[in-house]
């Protein structure tokens, strides 16, 4: 309560001392204090260990997956041949955003990715709408993936042992099943891997990519041999709005760029190699996505894809006639996708490790174990909840709501780009984004348009998404920010 017998100028300053709700909502963590308290943890802190090559492999490890292997029997019935056209948009779409991650991640070297890039410029309520969509993002990206893996290791026991796990327990329920058990042993296996450390998990994951990258080239090899110019006849029977919305899922191939941004505390040289890992890495796998798609539709009409999970292994056994082939791919499409499990689990703990340095989030999360230098209560806890998710929701489902945060959170950090350029144009920055704010400008256009072209049910679950992330930010988050503390003091 305030003393009316102050004079007027302390009761001014008493006021002035505690800031309104707007004023606590929209206060900013400073850039200087981000990079600074990079690295510490509860009890710990992680270790800078990754240099660009292993920045890379993450990048491409969690992008290149699931979005070809699995996602590519959705996208073709939606647009046709003209699929090639939407993974080109989905990768423009990802180009745009890239550029303002490439700056931000080489100015603001931090765990938290966009989330601590919204911090840094827009306030504390829009960096927590963010980061509440990153955990949208990765953790249900996760479990997306995860199922998809399950289908591919159902046609590798199928073409080695001549086996299948039944539906029972390959499928969750609402695809036929009761309990999708390989995704969650899939999950479970990346936890392994994770709870020995980053630079472990680094070399792990850097094997994987490179079987993939094999793969991907050795189906595109073989495939090419079934080329039919006939079935592009009809290169856009859906139209442009079949484009637009094989395109939108389609974006879920190209989450996971951004994952070496997560890695900004565990970089030797941040700041010159987050960018190039991250423009390097999108180059890289669009190139080998619009390649892929280009010779699959192809070596099969396009109506031969509806309810396709493993297309590329059956297309290998129809144009070869052997189902060796068919299997071998199916063989490098299981490595292929453990390594996105592995990498955007990653990225998950450490988006949930920036969040709870902050107080946003609870402090077990940022508790690091001195041995291995890893998160590991937040990696067991995410990785039993993301394996309890792939085990109980369908693919479909997952993959439409991992792209709309995505969407939305690459649009907060095209906006974040340009609002740091105006606040702090003095900043040194390693890597700038061209044409700026006419390129973050075009990033926010296409993510908008490609949220909208996601179906309202994905918009029903993203609104009570946001809704329930709302209400824990003002129940916990916005009482226990250590932003807010440091201000009181």
């Amino acid at each position: 309560m305030l003393d009316q017998g102050a004079p007027p100028q302390q009761r001014d300053r008493t006021v002035s001392a505690s800031p309104g709700l707007g004023a606590r909502l929209m206060r900013r963590k400073p850039v200087e204090r981000l990079v600074a308290e990079g690295g510490q943890g509860e009890g710990g802190s992680l270790r800078r260990s990754l240099g660009l090559w292993q920045l890379t492999m993450i990048s491409i490890g969690a992008t290149l997956g699931t979005g070809i292997f699995v996602v590519l029997g959705e996208a073709v019935p939606k647009a046709g041949p003209a699929v090639t056209l939407s993974f080109v948009i989905a990768g423009l779409t990802a180009l745009f955003s890239a550029l303002s991650y490439a700056e931000l991640a080489g100015t603001i070297p931090v765990a938290g990715s966009s989330y601590s890039y919204a911090y840094a410029t827009m306030g504390e309520l829009i960096a927590w709408v963010c980061g509440w969509c990153l955990v949208l993002e990765y953790g249900v990206s996760v479990a997306a993936v995860a199922v998809g893996w399950g289908e591919y290791l159902n046609e590798l026991l199928d073409g080695t042992i001549g086996v299948t796990i039944p539906a029972a327990l390959s499928a969750p329920p609402g695809d036929g099943g009761v309990f999708n058990l390989p995704a969650l042993i899939v999950v479970l296996l990346a936890m392994t891997f994770l709870l020995g450390g980053a630079r472990e998990s680094a070399r792990a994951n850097t094997v994987m990519v490179v079987v993939k990258i094999a793969a991907l080239v050795m189906f595109c090899a073989i495939g090419i041999q079934g080329f039919r110019s006939g079935n592009y006849e009809d290169f856009m029977p859906l139209g442009m709005a079949g484009v637009s919305a094989a395109g939108a899922t389609l974006f879920f191939s190209y989450i996971g760029f951004d994952a070496a941004s997560t890695a900004g505390e565990e970089a030797t040289n941040a700041q010159r190699d987050l960018p190039r890992a991250i423009m390097l890495s999108l180059v890289i796998v669009t190139a080998l996505y619009v390649l892929v798609a280009a010779v699959a539709v192809g070596a099969r009409p396009w109506q031969g894809f509806t309810d396709s999970e493993a297309a590329l292994a059956q297309i290998m056994r129809d144009v070869t006639g052997q189902a060796f082939w068919g299997t071998l791919l199916a063989f490098c499409a299981v490595i292929a996708i453990a390594s996105v499990v592995l990498t955007v689990l990653y990225g998950q703990t450490r988006i949930l490790f920036a969040m709870s340095r902050d107080g946003l989030v609870p402090k077990v999360f940022s508790r690091v174990h001195p041995k291995t230098g890893a998160p590991r209560a937040n990696t067991l806890i995410v990785s039993l909840f993301c394996g309890v998710l792939a085990a109980a929701v369908p693919l479909g489902q997952l993959a439409d709501a991992t792209s709309i945060g995505t969407l939305f959170a690459f649009a907060l950090v095209n906006v974040a780009v340009v609002i740091l350029r105006r606040t702090r144009p003095d900043m040194p920055r390693t890597f700038r984004v061209p044409l700026s704010p006419l390129l973050p400008a075009l990033g926010f256009a296409f993510c908008v348009w490609m949220m909208g072209s996601l179906s309202t049910v994905t918009w029903v679950v993203f609104g009570v998404w946001m809704a329930v992330g709302l209400v824990f930010y003002f129940l916990y988050g916005h009482r226990r920010s250590r932003l807010a503390s440091s201000e009181v003091k």
